[in-house]
């Protein structure tokens, strides 16, 4: 009988919390018993998460050890001055600068200053005290901590210096590049905090793990450890059958934040619904997740309001749903550098839905890459009117015939399980 090696993830997302940030090692964890390797997750106790998704705990096996340790979440004590401000935040929802209020400034200075590098910094020691006599105790070889937050990549450096253990630094999203990070009105002593930190854990840890190219190219000026890009993916879904809609429905799934607001897209649709009348009467736009208000502003600045279904936050079951019946999904990536690296998770999910992906975003990014590769759909750059209204366009006639759909090669390598196969590699 094979004896099989155990894997203490450390991980602060996890059901019933909702959003992208859960999916990555809920999935890792429901595969690893596959290549003879135990995963123990250890999560808190009494989290903040800013979205739950309760269906995700049906994907939790009943046999997997969870430890739990309690955490103090300063964004509870946040509410108190601002429930709305504390909540919109802590989703990494930040209105643009002219747009904050006072509250909201003074929010982010403390957000960004008091708590480096996260507001979860609080859950460090208390949870290198706890793990440090159950490594030795269960006789654990192999740690694995994942970010953001970032605070708990200082859990992992804490336990390496302290009892030597293998640890594996899991970066779901880069430290100080994420978008993010300017906006929390820093001191150049925290900046340099942060930098200080982000160096101590890429050259403490024994691996690490990026999830896009870039990232990996970025981190490798960095460091000298080795360096593996296991991107997110998809799991196989259910085989139900789901009707495509009647309307040419373009779906937007996920976040739109302030900065996330592609007005060359509201431009091309509110042209070619000026322009086209059969466009206009079939037209729909869904809006599934958390938008923040200036995006809703742009739509009403365009006149798109009458054509939106703005859904709000659904659980991942319900958004599989909204991508097997759209006609076309939406991927909307800031434009930025610092977002050339960001690969979303529903990509991936997008790639197996047989639908067309449009998606916007900086020139030579990771997601462009991977969508030609995959011939899932066209990538645009926010200067490309006349490419994107085309392209638009040319889907509508291919809805009117009834020839729209997608046509991708070479997904496999992107399955959960076979990302899991590589995870398991490196354990």
């Amino acid at each position: 009988m094979t004896v099989r090696k155990k894997a203490l993830i450390i991980t602060y997302y996890w059901p019933p919390a909702g959003g992208p940030g859960v999916q990555r090692w809920l999935k890792f964890v429901k595969y690893l018993p596959d290549f003879d390797i135990e995963p123990i997750v250890y999560i808190p106790e009494n989290p903040n998460y800013p979205i739950l998704d309760d269906s995700l705990l049906n994907e939790v096996s009943a046999d997997l050890k969870i430890l739990k340790q309690p955490i103090y979440e300063p964004y509870k004590l946040a509410g108190l001055f601002s429930k709305q401000k504390s909540k919109t935040i802590s989703k990494g929802i930040i209105s643009e600068k002219t747009n904050q209020n006072f509250i909201e400034k003074i929010m982010l200075y403390i957000r960004g200053n008091f708590f480096i590098p996260d507001a979860r910094i609080g859950w460090v020691k208390p949870s290198v005290k706890f793990l440090s006599e159950y490594i030795k105790d269960k006789k654990i070889e192999t740690i694995i901590t994942t970010g953001p937050p970032h605070s708990l990549h200082l859990i992992g450096l804490a336990l390496k210096n302290q009892i030597g253990v293998k640890w594996i630094a899991d970066f779901r999203d880069p430290w100080t590049s994420i978008g993010y990070h300017k906006q929390l009105k820093l001191t150049k002593k925290s900046e340099l905090k942060h930098k200080l930190l982000e160096k101590q854990v890429l050259n403490s840890a024994d691996q690490i793990i990026v999830t896009s190219y870039i990232t990996k190219l970025e981190f490798q000026n960095s460091t000298d450890k080795p360096i593996e890009v296991i991107t997110n993916g998809y799991d196989v879904g259910s085989s139900e059958k789901i009707k495509v809609d009647d309307k040419f429905s373009l779906s937007h799934i996920g976040s739109l934040l302030s900065k996330r607001n592609p007005e060359i897209l509201w431009k091309v649709l509110s042209d070619l619904i000026n322009e086209n009348y059969d466009f206009a009467s079939n037209f729909k736009l869904n809006l599934i997740g958390l938008v923040s208000d200036d995006v809703l502003n742009s739509i009403i600045k365009y006149n798109l309001s009458k054509h939106v279904n703005n859904v709000g936050y659904v659980s991942h079951k319900e958004a599989i749903k909204y991508q097997k019946k759209s006609q076309i999904l939406l991927l909307i990536e800031i434009n930025s550098e610092n977002t050339r690296c960001i690969i979303p998770g529903k990509l991936f999910e997008y790639m197996i839905s047989n639908r067309p992906i449009i998606a916007l975003g900086p020139k030579a990014s990771d997601v462009e890459k991977i969508i030609k590769e995959t011939n899932t759909g066209h990538y645009f750059n926010y200067d490309d009117y006349n490419s994107l209204k085309t392209h638009i366009l040319n889907y509508y006639n291919a809805f009117k015939n009834g020839t729209l759909r997608s046509s991708p090669i070479g997904l496999q390598k992107y399955s959960r399980k076979a990302l899991t196969e590589s995870l398991s590699k490196l354990i």
